[in-house]
């Protein structure tokens, strides 16, 4: 089926479904790229991440750079943003059509101070950049050109290309003013959700969610004519995730298998502070399911899998507490947010789809 084609109607592509700083791959060895996805609306196409492989997976979509209008960056971890470099960078040879537009991308402004340190900790850490140790997403974007600046020069000298900077106009997320907001002591304050973007195809809204200690952290919603669809990004349960996705079509939203993501660890002081951050800044399947009933979301998605390795029993846990359509995609599954005419059931269980 090619996600290009119009008459599916409004989807998203789940490009990458793992989520965390790690190669992982689904039980049985399938493999599970970064998280990315892309929202796909009469052909334009909006990316939420860019986790690792996401211009291979969008590839592999049948999805051509040609068509991203937009890139949209939950937060600034590096699972969300590792293959921004090599969309600047192969950016310049996948999009040759001088008369595009360049891609929008919007994301987290400086966190504007460190993070506290752990209460584990027995030693102060090393900082790294010490003059810019919380850069937002322009920052980040020139300070990768710069980086590859050898690369870039050399193609666009010799080989004529143009630079990153006529393909990308890249934007910090201003806050409202007045939320109350710190990056450190309240990193998810009530708020409302307020637009980011918007094209004759689609309104995209934007709310702070509740990943202490990364800040700020956004979710997404992408409102169209025919249907809606909001995606939570990294989060722990909170009332801005469910104001912004209040009566949605699709909720996609991350899931965390507590028990088993421990047992990856063999380092204990390792695991004793990674294990504080999961509890306070993640979902699990049985919390995405009740923030999906409190939304009256349509259908619930589960991606972010973290382990993306656990058994295929840990994302069911969300059907005891969501009774609409819950779906736990491959990659590259193309999933509807289309608006159908209301029937008694929409509110019925669909199959879940199995994880092999």
């Amino acid at each position: 089926m090619n996600p290009s084609n119009p008459r599916l109607g409004p989807h998203v592509v789940t490009l990458g479904t793992a989520g965390g700083p790690r190669w992982w791959n689904a039980p049985g060895g399938s493999q599970r790229s970064g998280i990315s996805t892309a929202v796909v609306i009469q052909g334009a196409v909006y990316l939420v991440d860019c986790g690792q492989g996401t211009g291979w997976q969008l590839k592999n979509a049948g999805l051509s750079m040609d068509q991203v209008r937009g890139l949209f960056i939950t937060h600034l971890h590096s699972d969300h943003t590792v293959d921004l470099a090599s969309l600047i960078l192969f950016g310049q040879f996948e999009r040759k059509n001088p008369a595009l537009e360049p891609i929008r991308v919007h994301g987290p402004g400086p966190r504007g101070k460190l993070p506290p340190l752990s209460a584990r900790a027995e030693s102060m850490p090393e900082m790294v950049a010490p003059d810019n140790p919380g850069p937002g997403i322009e920052q980040l974007f020139e300070m990768l050109s710069a980086a590859y600046a050898t690369d870039i020069n050399d193609r666009t000298f010799d080989s004529l290309t143009r630079p990153p900077s006529k393909h990308f106009d890249v934007h910090d997320i201003v806050l409202p003013e007045r939320t109350g907001f710190d990056p450190n002591d309240n990193v998810c304050p009530d708020m409302e959700p307020f637009t980011i973007f918007k094209d004759e195809l689609v309104e995209v809204t934007a709310i702070l969610v509740s990943h202490h200690p990364t800040a700020p952290a956004f979710a997404f919603r992408f409102d169209t004519a025919e249907g809606s669809v909001t995606i939570s990004g990294d989060t722990a349960p909170c009332r801005n995730l469910v104001r912004i996705a209040k009566g949605t079509d699709l909720l996609m939203h991350e899931a965390i298998d507590l028990e088993t993501i421990a047992a990856q660890y063999t380092d204990q002081a390792l695991m004793n502070a990674t294990m504080d951050h999961h509890r306070r800044a993640h979902t699990t399947a049985r919390q995405a399911g009740e923030l999906a009933t409190e939304a009256g979301a349509r259908s619930l998605v589960l991606h972010h899998l973290v382990p993306a390795s656990a058994p295929a029993e840990s994302w069911l846990k969300a059907q005891e507490t969501f009774s609409g359509r819950l779906v736990v995609p491959e990659d590259l599954e193309i999933i509807s947010f289309a608006s159908p005419p209301r029937t008694t059931s929409d509110t019925a269980v669909e199959p879940v789809k199995a994880i092999s």
